[in-house]
């Protein structure tokens, strides 16, 4: 489904019942799915969350009189924990009477939706749901976003849901197809069994017994091998989903089809031009590893225009080749070696098939077996086939993350100032978004010399990761630069003027700083003077290594709607005392306190009072673990 724009759903002229008929709840009750959390499904609740940054995701299945949940993400209690609820709470359901999508950007303004007791209850006011159907094209649920306040849906978001719910739909059809391909290895054994029973029941039937018995172990092999590619199914979208990375998703992908469906494969991803441009190689005996990895080296150059797999990218055509030979492979590359490695690695019976996300060709996946195994058929070229389309969906999911996350980073770099050279005092500044996150943040550091020569140092956090979030950061700092420029004010004074002028100008938002300011006092010491709102406390590393602590009253946060008293403090900096700045991804993580990080920090910072400055800064961000959120630092030194 394409969608051009954000657009509602047509009112309809009556609330829909569930569809019941027989044949849509049988396939529902085939899924095997329950009102219980099935990780697979809970995963992809968890991309449509991320994706279209959606407190609560759906997988909804609708039976005859209510609507549960195998996947779910952001959902309150207590239906989070029934992951159930009555169709008296559903808007799912009109998706499967119609069979097509609902869009609504605030369903308090439907003529008949906001009657539902999914907006009070529930908290549904935006709703994007897309259908989930069977092999038959039945529709037995929705993937669907919700916001607990009016959004209008973009294109882009609308088409991402599509995506989604297409290979949440092959999931459920896995689940299906994996329910009857059990059923089938059963009936299998029963036969089997029927047979052996047959053949003690008489000697003068031995010969049909054994003939039955020979067609139930072949219906048995026939099933498990099945079952096998179905399970390869089932578990490739798991083994795709842990990772955005394009590199680790095709290894993954090799190993995964080698040697349940082949004894090599190779996966290509193409270039804008259509041509191998990174390609991926597994094998099934590890002896043969370096020649399938050089095999893959030549694939990006030594591919002539009659090769298979070229032909593949530049028509989106799969390839099936039950009785194949090392001419294909001569034909199809440049020079000797090509041919000579197939050889080495057992080269007869191969297939490929393109990978696909939203008709667009990325890449091929190829096939091969040696003589000494079965020739591919039709069953294979499916499989084949299921496995490029999902594939496809990851990589297109991991290209586009990585787009995402390249803007976010060159915005958020684009905000940091250039620090001033000033007499006396040696500055450096870091700044580290979290692992994985492909938002802005609204941490920030700041510091300007004033005209008299005093410097001027800030840091601050303002609430969240988006787009406003960054926005609020610039304002602030722009603030402080225009409150305290030019004016000896104490930085008490500053702090309140700050957040006088947040109120005054109705910035929404809510945040933490310091605000310092240097200036010789004389005696070849710095005075320095801080003011903290709601801030992590500054530390002083001391010339021979010791750590101080610059705590004092907590005092609120910037943006709040009533005054609040400020005070400042001050110590001095002797020459090699190094002041550092910092804001709270440093010290914080869910599995400990705030009081442990900053003993943490504390210990890392003791006898570091030697190192340069720059790796100073670069020490404290590369000890740290896994980190859960920005981190912006701000260093000053006394020279």
């Amino acid at each position: 489904m394409t969608y051009g724009s954000p657009a509602e759903v047509p009112e309809r002229a009556e609330q829909a019942e569930p569809s019941r008929e027989p044949e849509r709840l049988r396939s529902l009750a085939e899924t095997g799915l329950t009102a219980t959390a099935d990780e697979a499904f809970d995963r992809f609740a968890r991309l449509v969350g991320d994706l279209l940054d959606v407190p609560v995701a759906l997988v909804s299945l609708v039976d005859a009189d209510r609507q549960f949940f195998p996947g779910e993400t952001g959902l309150a209690q207590p239906w989070a924990a029934r992951r159930q609820t009555p169709l008296s709470h559903s808007f799912c359901q009109h998706v499967v009477d119609p069979g097509s999508p609902l869009v609504l950007s605030d369903a308090r303004r439907h003529p008949t939706l906001r009657d539902s007791l999914a907006v009070p209850e529930l908290g549904v006011v935006a709703y994007a749901g897309m259908p989930l159907t069977d092999l038959q094209g039945r529709v037995l649920g929705s993937l669907c976003a919700i916001d607990d306040k009016p959004r209008d849906w973009t294109a882009e978001q609308l088409r991402t849901l599509t995506d989604l719910a297409a290979a949440c739909s092959s999931e459920l059809r896995l689940r299906i197809a994996l329910n009857g391909a059990e059923g089938a290895k059963r009936r299998a054994e029963t036969e089997q069994e029927r047979a052996e029973e047959a053949q003690q029941r008489a000697e003068g039937a031995q010969e049909q017994a054994e003939e039955a018995q020979e067609r139930a172990e072949n219906a048995q092999q026939h099933a498990e091998e099945a079952h096998g590619r179905l399970e390869l199914l089932a578990g490739l979208s798991e083994v795709l989903a842990t990772t955005l990375d394009v590199a680790t998703a095709l290894r993954r992908l090799c190993d995964t089809m080698v040697p349940l469906l082949a004894d090599w494969a190779l996966v290509t991803l193409a270039g804008p031009d259509r041509m191998p441009r990174e390609v991926a190689a597994a094998h099934r005996d590890p002896a043969n590893r370096s020649d399938v990895a050089r095999f893959a080296e030549l694939m990006r150059t030594r591919l002539s225009p009659d090769s298979i797999t070229r032909a593949v990218l530049r028509t989106g055509r799969p390839v099936l080749v039950s009785d194949g030979h090392l001419d294909d492979v001569r034909r199809g590359s440049v020079g000797p070696e090509m041919p000579e490695l197939a050889a080495r690695l057992g080269f007869s019976s191969h297939l490929s098939v393109p990978i696909t996300d939203a008709g667009r060709v990325l890449g091929c996946i190829t096939l091969v077996n040696g003589p000494r195994r079965r020739d591919f058929d039709d069953r294979d070229l499916l499989v084949a086939q299921d496995i490029g389309r999902r594939a496809g969906q990851a990589v297109g999911n991991s290209r586009m993350y990585g787009e995402q996350q390249h803007v976010a980073h060159v915005l958020q770099h684009s905000m940091l100032p250039q620090l001033p050279l000033t007499d006396g005092l040696e500055l450096a500044a870091r700044y580290q978004p979290a692992a994985d996150r492909v938002e802005v943040g609204g941490d920030w550091y700041d510091a300007f010399c004033q005209p008299d020569g005093e410097l001027v140092a800030a840091i601050g956090d303002v609430a969240g990761h988006d787009i406003e979030a960054a926005a609020t950061m610039g304002q602030l700092r722009n603030l402080v630069r225009g409150n305290a420029y030019g004016r000896s004010d104490p930085v008490d004074e500053l702090m309140s003027r700050l957040d006088e002028t947040m109120r005054g100008l109705c910035i929404p938002a809510a945040a933490t700083a310091t605000l310092v300011r240097l200036r010789p006092d004389g005696t070849g010491r710095q005075r320095v003077t801080w003011c903290n709102a709601g801030h992590p406390p500054p530390l002083v590393v001391r010339a021979g290594g010791a750590v101080e602590v610059l705590a004092g009253t907590t005092e609120p946060l910037l943006g709040l709607n009533r005054p609040v008293p400020r005070t400042s403090r001050h110590t001095h900096l002797a020459a090699g005392d190094t002041l550092l700045l910092y804001t709270d991804g440093l010290i914080e993580r869910r599995d400990r306190s705030i009081d442990e990080g900053m003993a943490e920090l504390a210990a890392r910072l003791d006898s570091t009072d030697q190192l340069p400055l720059g790796e100073l800064c670069d020490l404290l961000l590369t000890a740290a673990h896994h980190r859960e959120d920005d981190v912006a630092l701000l260093a000053v030194r006394a020279t």
